[in-house]
């Protein structure tokens, strides 16, 4: 189903009866040449404009929730009131109309203004006045926007190693590297969103020592900055082979844009590619190089593809479609040599490559914190508010490890969504607000024209359920520990997907397995 097309909507200049939108309900229509969302919740009518902001889906298609509504695409939130993006993955807000009710009749008015700030005195008794970001992912991004939303008026600075403005990174393994989307899709904001929010960018920069003690950092240019707050949002960085690639200007990882640039500049000499890995970046690259017309070959250690996420079925379905794309899969797997022409395998095979992608999963990128002497693990040690060992320093996405609430024990993921919402709730805390991390873990993997979505608890699972069948597009996958549902993966519903993250955040999960069964 493509989520973002646009259909012939009714024109509701003249208004609607107020009979056809009950409480509840919402409807797509026209007004003044805009699609836009109708709904009624708590028996107030509302009107926002009718895509996401985040990637343009159809929110009709999506869930109501009190006086939100959810995207179908990637589950961002948006309030109904006001338009505001309250949660991520979707930054930006979606227009907002005012709308009156009277004698039984409807009419959408004039699009309002977009303010979503709110006082910042919680900031101002806590004497914040400089907010320093070290990593502009999804978690440094998401917490800088989020601390000007709540009003703070202070200085928040966001450091980045890399030079690019912060992107989304998850395009890069999917519709960027495939030739789909261009370069100037790939900026989370414009520069003037950061010039015109007051948000300094240090881009390019890497910091060499932390002082928490005296509330400082340093760059490696030597520049020192002083910090009330401190949010370490570094992400991680990707395990290498344990052979040497380091003279063979062909071999990459991907993990950043500049990562992306290289792989494309040289598939365009390429004609047989090798990845390493059947991860999820692994196998979103070997669908992006197959579209860029490379015979692709697929290394890994594994029985299937994923098969330790998602299960035995979807990772047979995974794999063949992968291979009805031309894929070849090696499994069994280990990578021995790697030289200028060919991967040698543990069998001692030999596959001819004129480019290595190598995606074999990832590590938290921990040294600032060490350096902190903060308290390490799998990732940095957070409590329920997303602050470290160290008070008044708070860690976030990829690096971050924090105690989930339904399993009782620290987790770390590396997932978009997650980092996002992170940094949103990292913000609000370090301006002194008490705002647990309690969403449910949720994301994403696209591989040609399928996308899955996962919701819940990832991995730890006894346990595997289908309702559906993968080859028809259409299927629900639900994953128990002890008889107890803890996460849901899904092919075609996305509906039931959201009904589903919903159930868990209300500690209905009982509920989930009747939602993907279809009760």
């Amino acid at each position: 189903m493509d989520l973002t097309a646009v259909t012939a909507t009714r024109d509701i200049a003249e208004g609607i009866s107020s009979a056809e939108l009950p409480d509840g309900a919402m409807l797509e229509a026209s007004h003044d040449g805009e699609r836009i969302l109708l709904a009624r919740a708590g028996g107030v009518a509302y009107a926002i404009a009718a895509q996401c902001s985040h990637y343009g889906a159809s929110l009709i298609n999506g869930l109501l929730v009190d006086d939100t509504v959810r995207c179908p695409l990637h589950h961002a939130c948006f309030n109904l009131r006001t338009g505001d993006a309250s949660c991520g993955p979707a930054f930006s807000p979606v227009a907002a109309y005012d709308v009156t009710e009277s004698d039984g009749v409807l009419h959408v008015g004039a699009k309002r203004a977009t303010s979503t700030r709110v006082p910042g005195s919680a900031a101002r008794q806590h004497k914040i006045g400089t907010i320093a970001i070290l990593g502009a992912g999804a978690a440094g991004t998401a917490a800088a926007d989020m601390l000007r939303r709540r009003g703070f008026d202070g200085r928040v600075v966001l450091i980045s190693a890399e030079p690019d403005l912060p992107y989304d990174r998850p395009n890069l393994s999917k519709d960027y590297l495939a030739g789909v989307a261009p370069e100037e899709w790939l900026p989370l904001r414009p520069r003037e969103f950061y010039d015109d929010a007051g948000i300094e960018l240090m881009l390019g920069q890497r910091v060499s020592g932390i002082a928490p003690a005296g509330g400082e950092l340093r760059t490696l240019s030597g520049q020192p900055l002083k910090y009330d707050r401190l949010l370490i949002a570094t992400g991680a960085e990707a395990v290498r082979l344990p052979v040497s690639t380091h003279r063979l200007r062909h071999v990459f990882t991907l993990r950043s844009a500049g990562d992306a640039r290289a792989i494309i500049a040289t598939s365009r000499t390429a004609q047989r590619a090798v990845v390493i890995g059947a991860s999820f970046i692994g196998l979103e690259v070997a669908a992006s190089l197959v579209a860029r017309g490379l015979d692709v070959h697929v290394v890994a250690q594994g029985r299937q593809p994923l098969e330790h996420v998602f299960g035995p079925v979807l990772s047979r379905f995974i794999q063949s479609l992968h291979e009805s794309r031309g894929v070849r899969f090696h499994m069994h797997e280990h990578v021995r040599a790697v030289d200028e022409t060919h991967v040698t395998l543990s069998s001692g095979d030999k596959l001819e490559a004129q480019l290595v992608v190598v995606g074999i999963g990832v590590r938290p990128s921990v040294a600032v914190a060490q350096w902190a002497k903060l308290d390490v693990g799998d990732g940095v040690h957070v409590d329920e508010f997303l602050e470290t060992s160290r008070p008044g320093i708070f860690a976030a996405g990829d690096i971050a490890c924090w105690p989930e609430r339904v399993s009782g024990t620290r987790t770390r993921m590396e997932h978009w969504n997650v980092a996002v919402r992170q940094g949103q709730v990292a913000a609000c805390n370090m301006l002194g607000e008490r705002v647990p991390f309690a969403a449910v873990p949720y994301f994403w993997s696209q591989h040609y024209d399928v996308m899955l979505q996962y919701t819940g608890l990832q991995g730890g699972w006894d346990e595997s359920v289908v309702h559906g069948d993968p080859a028809d597009r259409d299927c629900a996958v639900e994953f128990r520990r002890n008889g107890v549902t803890i996460g849901a993966a899904t092919i075609g519903r996305d509906v039931e997907n959201l009904r589903a993250e919903l159930a868990f955040e209300q500690g209905e999960n009982r509920e989930v397995a009747q939602i993907l069964a279809g009760a």
